[in-house]
């Protein structure tokens, strides 16, 4: 099968396809075939510097999600055909990920699905939708009467909320940092522009998605309303933990702040997702598509951070 493996430091312009050996199945494990899957910015840090890690199952095939068809279901109980998605769990890092013509997956994160989505629009769903869907749901609990800030919202999990929100019926209020995206966010009832202080420049905000995270999140806690919730899942901004972060006095009096993990997908997410998109009729952005002949140049794209929203690639 084609696929792509790196064993070291390897920047976009030297992704290269290579000849490996199809997976052999193993119990608890199934056998798919990979029809597309979306790219995200874990794998380029995998590439440009977590590939050294001592945990790291090197030489190790890329991917944190893919799509496609069972070929084999060994002891699943599934048939042979179906189709499945499949993200987290350690592809990509612990054992071979998506970035290939076949990919041999542990059951319990593989999640079949009835589908009439092409591939490419099927890829733009696992992990962006599912950490989307978490966030608003899960943590935010999610209502129509809710306003919903979306903090650096000019990102594939951005406009996922954005999609999710609008079908729900909330009103949206989307940030971005540079002038030029605002006309990306014109699904949202307001878009704004972030120069770091929202607090006391939005209204009525009663539930907060922040993607900057660190950064700006004691902004982010202060524009809400009292008894606003604050779900920070991004690290757009660069900073990744708050340092001298006092409970108590940057934390609003009835203001609550959670945040959501995206490791472990669960079937009840997935079927909730797919009735969602079927019954509201939403069709899943993306930003580019790509042939998987093409993933040098989708690294690229990838790396240089151009396209607005996911990127996904297709097998030819």
């Amino acid at each position: 099968m084609k696929a792509v493996v790196i064993n070291g430091i390897t920047p976009a312009e030297q992704v290269r396809l290579t000849e490996a050996p199809v997976p052999a199945v193993k119990p608890g494990w199934v056998l798919v075939r990979v029809r597309a899957f979306g790219m995200n910015h874990s794998e380029q840090i995998l590439r440009l510097s977590e590939i050294e890690a001592p945990y790291i199952q090197r030489p190790v095939i890329p991917g944190i999600e893919c799509v496609g068809e069972i070929a084999d279901p060994s002891d699943s109980g599934w048939q042979a055909g179906q189709r499945v998605i499949a993200m987290m769990g350690g592809m990509g890092r612990s054992f071979d990920g998506g970035y290939a013509e076949y990919a041999l997956l542990p059951a319990h994160h593989v999640f079949p699905v009835e589908t009439d989505l092409p591939w490419d629009a099927l890829a733009a769903v696992p992990e962006t939708w599912f950490t989307a869907w978490g966030s608003l749901f899960e943590c935010l609990r999610l209502e129509p009467k809710d306003a919903l800030l979306i903090r650096g919202a000019t990102c594939a999990l951005g406009y996922a909320a954005i999609e999710i929100a609008r079908a729900l019926g909330c009103r949206i209020v989307a940030t971005t940092h540079r002038e030029a995206k605002l006309r990306l966010l014109a699904a949202a009832d307001e878009a704004v522009l972030d120069d770091g202080k929202l607090a006391g420049g939005v209204r009525g905000v009663t539930k907060a998605l922040d993607l900057v995270g660190p950064r700006y999140l004691k902004d982010t806690l202060r524009a809400v309303e009292k008894g606003g919730i604050v779900c920070n899942t991004g690290i757009l901004g660069g900073v990744f933990a708050l340092n001298g972060f006092d409970p108590i006095k940057d934390i609003p009096n009835g203001v609550y702040l959670t945040g959501f993990y995206s490791n472990a997908p669960t079937r009840a997410a997935v079927n909730a997702i797919f009735d969602f998109i079927k019954t509201r009729g939403i069709a899943p952005a993306y930003g580019a598509r790509f042939a998987f002949s093409e993933i040098r140049e989708a690294c690229m794209a990838l790396d240089n951070g151009r396209v607005n929203g996911k990127i996904v690639v297709v097998m030819d």
